[in-house]
């Protein structure tokens, strides 16, 4: 039995929008998104929240949606992550879009604890581009690489301009056969929105591929990558793609569900 009903509405905070926590709790500088019971599985935002940016409205809401309301969406501001231990508390991460954050070394330390820990991510647009970085430093050990966004005269470029600059544009991407974003959407395609203008730079894409533990899940017509998993993770997808503009979404119902388990899993550990 899924742990929440895929496809529902739900109750939003109170307002229908954010409700800023009384306190900051602990490092977590920013805005609590309350969906629901604080008892509810409870998600970490790693971003720097902004009411003028479209994604960061709809994360919470897309999240409510697929949970009937007990989720608990809480964003961590990416210069508050610091060493990362206070992200234990989350049982899954969203590194949300959002560039330029105003630290990217918070943002990078978010996906590695998510990496090692197990803790399910979700990472969209800029996120998927950091997850990229993040891996290719920390796991293949190319601490050269970097994102031509901040850095433009980086010496290994791996997140670069896309050719055709895809703001506020809707495309269709194929998902591989047996991926994560396969199964989540029970189809072998889907079409989905973007605002974003980088992406992975394609002179590197062997050596993401060549990585063996983290494959390419989705590509477009053009066969560019839009979308990474990591292999044998209980769930880490990162897509360029935003899946928080759609609701019902098939991926947010999915990672939702793996993070519920999570803590189900958790509290029986714990007695």
């Amino acid at each position: 039995m899924a742990p929440f009903p895929l496809g529902s509405r739900a109750r939003l905070g109170i307002g229908g929008g954010p409700r800023h926590s009384a306190r900051r709790p602990g490092p977590l500088a920013g805005p609590v998104y309350n969906t629901g019971m604080h008892s509810g599985t409870r998600i970490g935002i790693i971003g720097d929240f902004s009411e003028r940016q479209k994604a960061h409205q709809a994360i919470p809401q897309v999240l409510a949606a697929a949970s009937e309301g007990i989720a608990e969406a809480v964003w961590v501001a990416t210069d508050a992550v610091g060493t990362g231990e206070s992200l234990a508390e989350f049982d899954g991460l969203w590194c949300a879009p959002g560039m330029p954050y105003r630290s990217g070394d918070g943002v990078l330390e978010a996906i590695r604890r998510a990496r090692v820990s197990g803790t399910p991510l979700l990472a969209t647009s800029a996120g998927f581009q950091y997850a990229l970085i993040e891996f290719a430093r920390h796991v293949l050990g190319l601490s050269a690489a970097d994102h031509q966004k901040t850095n433009p005269q980086a010496s290994l470029p791996l997140v670069a301009p896309l050719g055709c600059a895809l703001a506020g544009v809707k495309a269709r991407v194929r998902f591989t056969g047996g991926s994560t974003l396969r199964n989540a959407y029970g189809a072998p395609e889907s079409v989905e929105e973007y605002h974003c203008s980088f992406g992975l730079n394609p002179r590197y894409r062997r050596l993401i591929e060549g990585a063996g533990s983290l494959s390419v899940a989705a590509v477009d017509d053009q066969d560019e990558v839009r979308a990474v998993e990591l292999d044998a993770h209980p769930f880490y997808v990162a897509t360029l793609f935003q899946p928080e503009l759609r609701s019902p979404s098939p991926l947010v119902n999915a990672f939702l569900a793996v993070c519920a388990r999570r803590r189900r899993e958790a509290k029986l550990a714990a007695g």
